[in-house]
């Protein structure tokens, strides 16, 4: 009987031939079309019969023509850029994942796509002009990946668990059992009339046992190192696959020519053993991953409106906003969640979102979307979503901000993973072919026992177990990265680049002094009206000092980067920044070692506002041990103003530049990394964007404002900062940690494969030594870095 060449299903009810391959429907005979005609035939050179076959009815989605349901299911939604996520259930093999994230070769209206192969989800941006959501979704049925929409519920739901690991554990522990009750006879060697009798009966049933241990608990070795060898890759599945092959023909040999009764204990034991070392790692790795789930915690305040009538504002977290309230989104400040604009004028860039950096403008009325970053003046919201911290993070691991970068112990766990099974496969044959002159008897047992015993699964899990655990410890205190491979990039550092304003200074204990011509009342207004607007933290500190003159909201806003705010009031403009911005260019901007912040009205200059920062605790303490074996550099936009008072914090060899534009900021460190350094930028994410994405490592510091920035690696507490060099520290034990764990685990293979190849070890114990190792190493890296752990401070 014919397969389908798309879907490999029998062609039971009708067999169509085209171009000289064999589809069970029209459907895969279209999709196959589909995808040749647009150069995606590779999707078959990637698995055999890879595809899904495509039952759909043409009004199945009607409903999708609905605007209110498609507006409840798309997460973004202006002018040219939609955004949606799917959940497809047939998503199953690297095929899928390379046809799905080809989605827009197949329709122009399609941007982009991203695959989460875990959680079988998929997320699209596309364009409606050119694809409805309606027909985004019959393309994806057409295929073969038809999504699993819910209508009962818009809400994101958790996937059900997959339960099949748990089903083949349970088929191979009975399996298991019943072999060995079934083998004690023959271990005791009973001669007794009725058991003699019954033997061949055992034996069978033994067989009959094994059947589904091979075929069914199994079988993914088979088909991991089925899809390795296609590939051209030797994975750490091809010997254990071949282990089990072995046992199990040679096992049926024996009792077919009445030769003895097999080793269907041994190998019913191996699978078991290998599944119950699987459910242990993926149990383990799932409550890691749940402990370290930073959505919750994450540290992005925004300002909250407590009380209408009397404006009362709070700094409060994201996760604890609810439908309904009212916030404040500042100039520079990430909107976190959909909201339709009380007041304001909104020019939103939404290139977090679509990486098109494109002004929107949005008026009273509208709606704006999560990921958003506001360019202007204040603008009020009423939250019409509560917070998806999913999202941010999904943002956050947008591919527009990917670094292109090689994590060293990946790759190194692959490359010894690689060789390791070559250097098994060499030695189990050698020792095999030493055992068939010198005992025979021995032979089969030395193949599979090196085979079984040698499997490098403890050192795959080395590296993952240990950078996991300590991803989850730097969350609790108060650290939140981006992935694990951002520790092991820690521990390579040897540069660390500080932003002044507001990352080693605080705001909240900063003075201000007023030096020039005497502002009116109605000036004073207008200045906090347009430092009300700003998110930059001098700008909040002068505004927390003269928000009690009142405030007038600025008709128009405007901040420059680096330079200054601009706003006009009913035909007064009010300038407010650096010396040269307001125009006062000759101004002396050091004033006894503060820093000076000035003011002009009506292009007639007033005078300056002269602050003397407060640096937070510790920072000398934190430049000290940062010291030892890092170069220390802090870059400032600000003037000269603090430099006395810098120097005496910094050791003599660190670096103290000022008068920094965010441009001078990015092309700074990049000349650091062309000088061969690895760089870490530690910045309060408002005018480092470029600076933070440019460098090995960016921190962006949180205090009480919406500093987010996907630019960034991670977002850290600004309480801990002085406890930076701790984490430096642990990061670099974390890397000792995974490299002792790579010794035990090679000690531990050739200790083993010494018992083997001499005939000492049996395939059964080497299937219960082996997921002991890889328990042994998860319990190892797990225990050595809470130890260590335990002198970070809170």
């Amino acid at each position: 009987m014919e397969s389908c060449f798309h879907c490999g299903e029998d062609c039971l009810e009708e067999l169509i031939t085209f171009e000289k391959k064999s589809f069970c429907c029209a459907g895969c005979k279209t999709v196959f079309e589909i995808l040749n005609s647009n150069d995606l035939s590779y999707y078959y050179d990637l698995q055999e019969a890879p595809g899904i076959s495509p039952k759909l009815k043409d009004d199945k989605y009607e409903y999708l023509e609905n605007a209110e349901i498609v507006d409840r299911l798309l997460e973004f939604d202006h002018e040219k850029t939609q955004i949606v996520s799917f959940s497809i259930p047939s998503i199953h093999c690297s095929s899928c994942i390379w046809i799905l994230e080809n989605l827009h070769k197949l329709h122009d209206g399609v941007k982009s796509s991203q695959v989460d192969f875990p959680k079988k989800t998929i997320r699209l941006s596309f364009t409606a002009e050119e694809i409805s959501l309606k027909n985004l979704v019959i393309l994806l049925s057409r295929i073969g990946y038809e999504p699993n929409i819910s209508l009962d519920n818009f809400e994101k739901k958790e996937s059900e668990h997959d339960r099949s690991l748990i089903y083949k554990l349970g088929v191979a522990g009975f399996a298991f059992g019943n072999i060995m009750f079934l083998s004690f006879p023959e271990y005791f060697e009973i001669n007794e009339f009725w058991l003699d009798q019954f033997k061949y009966l055992f034996r069978w049933l033994m067989f009959s046992f094994s059947l589904p241990v091979v075929f069914y608990s199994g079988k993914d070795y088979f088909i991991s190192a089925y899809k390795g060898l296609r590939s051209g890759m030797l994975n750490i599945d091809v010997p254990i696959a071949l282990g089990i092959f072995v046992l199990f023909v040679r096992s049926t040999a024996e009792i077919v020519l009445d030769l003895g009764t097999g080793f269907f204990d041994s190998l019913s034991g191996l699978v078991f053993f290998l599944l119950l070392g699987k459910f242990f790692q993926q149990k383990t790795y799932s409550f890691l991953s749940f402990e370290r789930d930073y959505k919750s915690y994450f540290p992005i305040a925004v300002t909250r409106i407590s009380s209408e009538d009397e404006q009362v504002e709070e700094q409060v977290q994201v996760y604890k906003i609810r439908k309904g309230d009212t916030v404040l989104i500042r100039n520079e400040e990430l909107i976190p969640m959909d909201a339709e604009i009380l007041e304001g004028q909104a020019n939103i860039d939404y290139s977090f979102v679509t990486g098109e950096a494109d002004l929107v403008n949005k008026a009273e009325g509208d709606k704006v979307y999560a990921g958003g970053r506001q360019k202007g003046s204040i603008i009020k919201l009423k939250v019409l979503k509560r917070v998806e911290q999913s999202y941010l993070t999904e943002l956050w691991s947008n591919e527009v901000f990917q670094k292109d970068r090689s994590f060293g112990f990946q790759s190194l766990t692959n490359r010894i993973s690689k060789n390791f099974t070559i250097a098994v496969l060499s030695i189990a044959v050698l020792a095999t072919t030493f055992w068939l002159f010198a005992d025979p008897s021995k032979a089969w047992n030395v193949f599979t026992a090196v085979l079984i015993i040698a499997c490098p699964c403890a050192i795959a899990l080395a590296a993952p177990f240990t950078l996991g655990n300590l991803l989850r410890i730097f969350g609790k205190k108060g650290i939140y990265l981006k992935d694990a491979s951002v520790i092991e990039r820690m521990a390579a550092i040897d540069t660390v680049v500080f932003d002044k304003t507001g990352t080693i200074t605080t705001t909240g204990q900063t003075t201000a002094e007023y030096e020039g011509l005497e502002l009116s009342d109605k000036e004073l207004q207008m200045l906090g009206g347009s430092l009300k607007a700003s998110s930059h933290p001098l700008s909040r500190s002068l505004y927390s000092i003269l928000q009690h003159h009142g405030i007038r909201t600025p008709d128009s806003y405007k901040e420059y980067v680096g330079a200054g705010i601009e706003c006009d009031f009913e035909g007064n403009r009010i300038k407010i920044g650096s010396a040269r911005f307001t125009g006062e260019s000759d101004s002396e901007e050091i004033s006894n070692g503060k820093t000076a912040v000035h003011i002009s009205s009506n292009e007639q200059y007033k005078g300056c506002f002269s602050f003397r920062n407060t640096y937070r605790k510790g920072m000398s303490g934190l430049f000290q041990q940062l010291s030892r074996d890092k170069y220390i550099i802090v870059l400032s936009g600000d003037n000269e103003g603090e430099r006395d008072r810098l120097q005496s914090l910094l050791p003599v060899e660190s670096g103290i530049h000022f008068n920094q534009k965010p441009g001078d900021k990015l092309e700074f460190i990049r000349q650091l990394q062309h000088g061969g350094r690895k760089v870490m930028m530690v910045g309060d994410g408002l005018n480092d964007a470029g600076a933070l994405a440019q460098s090995e490592i960016g921190i962006a510091v949180s205090e009480d404002i919406n500093v987010f920035s996907p630019a960034c690696d991670g977002v850290m507490d600004a309480s801990i900062l002085s406890n930076l060099a701790d984490y430096f520290d642990l990061a670099k034990k974390g890397v000792s940690i995974i490299q002792a764990s790579f010794i035990l685990s090679l000690v531990y293979n050739i200790t083993g494969l010494a018992f083997a190849v001499t005939g000492n070890l049996m395939p059964v114990v080497a299937a219960i030594l082996m997921p002991l190792s890889s328990i042994s190493i998860v319990i190892f890296t797990t225990l050595a870095t809470q130890i260590l752990s335990k002198k970070l401070k809170k």
